[in-house]
């Protein structure tokens, strides 16, 4: 199991400066819109994946006028302490350590300590394009498969290269074939494993979304999800070669694995186009708990689990289900956060569940309380 025990956060977003201490394996933090309750989770975030959830550049989450920013933690994993800092310069250089050792790559990092984040915005995932999907995917094998990370670090270069070759062809009016040919082999290479790592691992994680969507929603719904992808049906070099001339009139790259998805059904009908927003929320939290199981399993330990404003939009037998499902029957640290303290400890108090509810008061000092 990972565990936060503390944290401090300088010039980061609304933070001037502020210290946080963890005593209970549940975390509820409450307050208004705007008091930090987001900014304290995405900076537990950030420590784990050297990164801001919410894809924002770096330089935009120093506090106000300021520039850079540092975060600091004392984390527990598998009862052993690690210490995580996070520094952003005022160069806008950033630098990530583990127990005083700087990294040289940040990807090194990924999958360490893992975690897993819901918020509103992540409605996207069922609603948005695909590009959000693939995202979601990619964080979870990431986290899982160093090599994957890799894999994709390398491809997107390559596309890249790829695509600003096809730009300068359409502007020369001349199309360098050699050169081409070797960039799609670069592509294909790193492409196919990709592809089949995403297959594999497909395959087993949607019968765990599955399992969890029923068990929030308490029915299946006739929810049915696929893998899409163009190499589902041809191989990728064959691709390639296929549509080179259209790639070149459009000057960009339109095969290939950054065009994977998920496709979402309901009783054979879109489910974004059909569903409430009980089971657009139901299937959101599936998604979420399904990564939650699957780095748990693959990891032999509970990943940090960080809920959003999750109480909103949904009813309270769904939101029973899920606060008893990631509270009481998984044993992993998760953080909670909603506007109303009233609600949270209440829901807290339904489960029986020994909390910290911590509350956060116009970004002045925060009250906190242990409730056994």
């Amino acid at each position: 199991m990972i565990q936060v025990k503390e944290i401090s956060l300088t010039q980061f977003r609304n933070y001037l400066f502020q210290n946080f201490q963890f005593t209970k394996r549940i975390i509820g933090i409450c307050g208004k819109n705007g008091s930090g309750k987001t900014n304290l989770l995405d900076a537990i975030y950030y420590l784990c994946f050297t990164k801001s959830y919410f894809s924002k550049p770096d330089a935009q989450s120093a506090y106000s006028d300021l520039r850079g920013f540092r975060l600091e933690a004392n984390v527990l994993k598998n009862d052993e302490e690690n210490q995580l800092v996070c520094i952003l310069r005022e160069t806008n250089r950033k630098e990530f350590l583990l127990n005083h050792e700087v990294y040289k790559k940040f990807s090194d990092h990924v999958g360490k300590f893992t975690c897993v984040m819901i918020s509103p915005d992540d409605v996207e995932l069922i609603t948005g394009g695909s590009e959000t999907r693939r995202n979601f995917l990619d964080t979870i094998l990431s986290q899982l498969y160093p090599v994957y990370l890799r894999q994709l670090i390398d491809y997107k270069k390559i596309l890249d290269q790829r695509n600003s070759f096809l730009k300068a062809a359409a502007e020369r009016s001349y199309t360098d074939d050699t050169l081409l040919d070797t960039l799609d082999e670069q592509l294909v290479k790193h492409g196919d494993q990709i592809f089949k790592t995403r297959k594999k691992f497909i395959e087993y994680f949607l019968q765990k979304v599955q399992t969890e969507y029923a068990g929030i929603a308490g029915t299946q719904d006739g929810v049915i999800i696929n893998y899409f992808s163009q190499l589902n049906h041809a191989g990728f070099k064959d691709l390639l070669l296929q549509n080179r001339q259209r790639d070149l009139y459009l000057q960009r790259t339109g095969s290939g694995i950054h065009k994977d998805d998920l496709e979402i059904q309901m009783n054979d009908m879109p489910f974004k186009s059909i569903a409430s927003q009980g089971q657009r929320k139901s299937l959101l939290f599936a998604l979420k708990l399904a990564e939650f199981s699957v780095l748990k399993e693959e990891k032999g330990f509970a990943p940090l689990l960080l809920l959003d404003d999750v109480f909103e939009k949904l009813d309270a037998q769904r939101m029973h289900n899920l606060l008893h499902k990631v509270c009481m029957e998984e044993k992993g640290q998760v953080f909670i956060t909603d506007t109303h303290k009233d609600r949270l400890q209440k829901a807290f108090e339904d489960l029986q569940a020994g909390y910290q509810l911590i509350e956060l008061i116009d970004n002045d000092e925060p009250g906190s309380s242990n409730i056994d």
